[in-house]
């Protein structure tokens, strides 16, 4: 974390904190003093500010959502499957376990940030984040109609359509790749681990679909890098974890797909505004200049004593942040 918290703080004045480390963040002392060493990591002068998040098992307590309402640090609570992605095995095994919960969370007015994929072994890779909205999402919502969703760094056609046709208590977060990529990218000239995430680069009409509502205006779709920080050898190894590294520079890859539709006067409220909105956070008053020029992004940067690779390592990025 240290090596690399400066990216996210050079890019962002703020961003939602994924609880998924190990061990996991359950508790909100957890959650403060995670919030405590990224603070200490910051580069100095740095105003950026953390937004926690607790990580909901199978035994979170009511108790524990009262502290989470109370803390002045602490977000929301993000719900994983178990065992659908990246440290993940201690999420929540069926949703009905929950149940009470979320009743807690919709008197408290947390929100509940979703990692959207059915984990069956029967569900096609591809499928995943249908499946999820279609046996998981919907129900939910209509169980739980005051409950505040976000679902996180959507990916399918499936999941734009139901955020469209949801109550405004329901959002969603897209990442650069799923913007820029379609899941050719995974396979070109060969096996390239570093576009392998989770939920999975799908087909060209879903990336089409997410890139659509997100320059759309639509203020229910917003920026969630969902940056994931894995060394290059625990992404180039006999069983690659999930996850793309977008932090070094995701507001121009950002700016590069919007640009793509015709649409970079959307982007401010995407990145800046609708996020903020939605979580009822004062909008940010600094600004960020970004200019139109031609870079190679590097082949790798120092990830404590090893390496990470960043999104499109090697390769040209369009818009340049100006620091």
């Amino acid at each position: 974390m240290a090596s690399i918290i400066a990216n996210s703080s050079d890019q962002f004045a703020r961003a939602i904190i994924m609880p998924n480390l190990k061990p996991p963040i359950i508790k909100v002392e957890d959650a403060l003093a995670y919030r405590n060493r990224i603070l200490s990591a910051l580069p100095k002068g740095c105003d950026f500010n953390p937004l926690m998040t607790l990580y909901l098992t199978d035994n979170t307590s009511s108790s524990e959502i009262q502290s989470v309402a109370d803390s002045e640090h602490v977000y929301a609570v993000k719900y994983y499957p178990a065992g659908a992605t990246t440290n993940s095995d201690q999420g929540v095994t069926q949703i009905e376990k929950v149940f009470s919960i979320i009743e807690k969370m919709i008197e408290l007015n947390v929100p509940l940030l979703m990692h959207g994929e059915a984990t069956g072994y029967d569900v096609d890779k591809f499928d995943r984040e249908k499946v999820f909205v279609d046996s998981i999402l919907e129900p939910l919502v209509q169980k739980f109609p005051g409950l505040k969703i976000v679902l996180e760094h959507i990916s399918t056609e499936q999941a734009v359509q139901f955020v469209e046709a949801s109550p405004e208590t329901i959002a969603a977060t897209i990442t650069p790749q799923h913007l820029l990529y379609n899941r050719n990218a995974i396979f070109e000239n060969g096996l390239r681990p570093h576009y392998y995430c989770l939920p999975v680069l799908n087909r060209e009409r879903h990336r089409e679909a997410v890139l659509n509502a997100a320059v759309s205006g639509n203020p229910r779709f917003f920026l969630g890098t969902d940056s994931a920080p894995h060394s290059k050898n625990d992404k180039e190894s006999s069983c690659g974890c999930a996850g793309v590294f977008s932090a070094y520079n995701a507001i121009e890859l950002y700016a590069e797909a919007f640009e793509s539709k015709n649409a970079l006067a959307m982007l401010e409220n995407f990145s800046s505004k609708f996020g903020a909105d939605f979580y009822g956070l004062p909008n940010n008053t600094g600004t960020i200049t970004l200019t139109k020029i031609t870079w190679q992004v590097p082949t790798t940067l120092k990830f404590a004593s090893s390496e990470i690779v960043p999104m499109r390592a090697g390769e040209n990025c369009y818009w340049k942040l100006e620091k």
